[in-house]
């Protein structure tokens, strides 16, 4: 599933694209995706507004619309945008004013798209934990305190900080030499701030690096994002740790495959 860094790169690339074009035309290819309200009132309440505003919030994207509705997106697992798109197999296609197109495309069906008035009341989102970014080291050493949750399913946790999930968690995770197995309470102080700064690093150099192509990521522009070269356990079961030659081990955690160097990570 894309995470913060794919879904921060989608939202920019949109922005840089699509503020200020109007909608002149919604076709629906497969209704599954739309989950609010009915596909013809989807349609007709998205057709003939202007995008006025892309933001962010977690894994959603969220269109602000001149009629004052938000049109939200959350892509799963294999949602997709392209622009320019062709029409071809598309979910959703949107015809803006410039005689383009935005194209949904989902393979599997996962995602979710709606119409609605105001997306602080969708469910999801009123249970999101804080935006990595908004936080600072204390407040996020004090959200640990007293937490007896292993660590990477804390940080995978939506509820508890939003954005981060498999891939991101284990890349933070080795960097900063913790163990996925250790519960949050067991870390120090040190560790704590430590682990703050490298959810931050890595998070923000994912993004320079336009995300990770894993799986049915892609830009707007259809191409991968290059951070894949930059993962040092993700997917890499077997392979020597770069520090230390260990092979990377994988285990099931919390129901997640979950990768790491045991000799660094304790």
């Amino acid at each position: 599933m894309p995470e913060l860094p794919e879904v921060e790169t989608i939202k920019r690339e949109l922005m840089q694209q699509l503020v200020d074009k109007k909608i002149t035309a919604v076709v629906v290819n497969n209704a599954k995706v739309i989950k609010q309200p009915s596909r013809s009132v989807f349609i007709k309440t998205v057709k003939g507004s202007t995008i006025k505003r892309i933001i962010r919030k977690g894994k959603l994207l969220i269109f602000g619309l001149s009629n004052g509705k938000f049109l939200t997106v959350h892509l799963r697992m294999t949602g997709q945008f392209v622009y320019p798109g062709d029409g071809i197999k598309s979910r959703v296609s949107f015809r803006l004013s410039n005689n383009r197109l935005l194209d949904y495309k989902d393979q599997r069906l996962l995602g979710e798209l709606r119409v609605v008035k105001n997306f602080n009341n969708i469910p999801f989102v009123k249970e999101l934990g804080p935006e990595p970014f908004d936080l600072t080291a204390s407040k996020f050493e004090s959200m640990l305190t007293n937490r007896k949750t292993k660590i990477k399913p804390l940080l995978m946790d939506q509820k508890f900080i939003a954005g981060i999930g498999n891939l991101y968690a284990a890349e933070v995770l080795f960097r900063a030499r913790i163990s996925p197995l250790r519960s949050a309470l067991s870390l120090s102080k040190k560790e704590k701030r430590n682990l703050f700064n490298e959810i931050i690093k890595t998070l923000k150099e994912a993004i320079r690096c336009r995300g990770s192509s894993m799986d049915q990521y892609i830009q707007l522009s259809g191409k991968p994002g290059s951070y894949v070269k930059h993962h040092k356990v993700y997917d890499k079961k077997g392979k020597p740790c770069i520090v230390c030659n260990t092979a990377i081990k994988r285990i099931s955690l919390a129901g997640r495959g979950t990768y790491f160097c045991p000799k660094c990570q304790k």
